[in-house]
């Protein structure tokens, strides 16, 4: 089971700013370049869309809405139903947290390593992640305003505003500058890679620098944590089983529920820590901790089941279960991770 770098590097973070929070002058400081940290990495996601890409991906438009309807429908109607579970397992702050982790898009890189690991759909999978992270800019903060917005200490409706300002103007800035910039982002992404999670890891140290200063920590316990760790390890496993099974009545071949199985069960962190921190401001940081720990899980899990969908038997052409012949796209080489 691995362990995601970065993740580790988020922790230490999270641990520096326990440590050595931000106040005063230097709260500012953190918090405008956190700002603009943002707004440059949507510009970057709106620069390195093809837009060819998804049109061209529309082609398999019954498989993306499965996906969409994964991510922003059934993740967060468990959400709510997980309601009950406050105050006697969960704290307010943090189921607030494990519900906004229910809207945020699905992630884009791992759902498309491993569905190349388990030999499954990639240019399905690459279309699936970019179209729920574009849908995401928009739908992500109008159910966090349905939702959240009358019980989320520090979230307003006014919260949507920021948002089409900070994230969403950066993003189609980035679409319409595509096709200038485009290619100098393409040959310059390995210097490009660590702007994006230097970025992230800027926005993480700022929100808990916020809720060191505000002292927020007391209000989690190990027991809640604990408590918080069974119920995202119950939503995971149900998202997998639904979005595999689910698949198979939908009549999805296998390697397109391959890729509906790992795009619609998981939640993007890139694109959920920037969010939280414009939605939820001074309280992002419990509001980003279950999305955290919830991107590990699926991470471990997901590595697993991609392996052992790698030695699935290959389904002869025709079959049912095969979907080589609906989709001639599918059969190119896929035993590479494509980063």
């Amino acid at each position: 089971m691995p362990i995601d770098p970065y993740v580790m590097l988020l922790l230490g973070t999270v641990g520096l700013a326990a440590l050595l929070p931000a106040d005063g002058t230097s709260a500012d400081v953190v918090s405008g370049a956190s700002t603009a940290a943002i707004a440059f990495l949507f510009f970057l996601y709106g620069v390195r869309l093809s837009t060819r890409e998804a049109l061209d991906g529309l082609k398999h438009w019954r498989l993306h809405i499965t996906v969409l309807a994964c991510t922003f429908v059934v993740f967060p109607v468990f959400g709510i139903a997980a309601r009950g579970l406050e105050p006697v397992l969960l704290t307010q702050p943090l189921y607030q947290g494990l519900l906004f982790l229910t809207l945020v898009p699905s992630t884009i890189q791992s759902s498309i390593a491993f569905t190349s690991i388990a030999r499954g759909n990639v240019p399905a999978a690459i279309c699936a992640g970019s179209f729920s992270s574009l849908v995401g800019i928009v739908v992500t903060p109008l159910l966090a305003a349905g939702l959240l917005g009358g019980d989320a200490v520090g979230f307003s409706t006014d919260s949507v505003v920021k948002i089409v300002f900070q994230l969403l103007v950066p993003f189609v800035a980035g679409q319409l500058l595509r096709r200038w910039v485009g290619g100098f982002v393409t040959r310059h992404k390995r210097i490009l890679g660590p702007v994006d999670r230097g970025s992230i890891l800027l926005v993480v140290y700022t929100a808990f620098s916020e809720g060191m200063n505000q002292g927020i920590w007391h209000q989690v316990s190990p027991v809640r944590l604990v408590g918080l760790l069974g119920v995202e390890a119950v939503l995971l496993a149900v998202m997998l089983v639904l979005t595999w099974y689910g698949g198979k009545a939908l009549g999805f071949g296998r390697e397109d529920r391959i890729a509906i199985q790992f795009a619609g069960s998981k939640k993007s962190l890139a694109s959920g820590l920037p969010m939280a921190s414009v939605l939820f401001g001074s309280h992002a940081s419990l509001a980003v901790l279950p999305l955290m720990l919830f991107h590990q899980m699926q991470l471990m899990v997901c590595a697993v089941i991609a392996k052992r969908r790698a030695r699935d038997p290959e389904p002869a052409a025709g079959a049912p279960d095969g979907s080589a012949a609906a989709h001639p796209v599918q059969g190119q080489p896929q035993d590479r991770v494509l980063r």
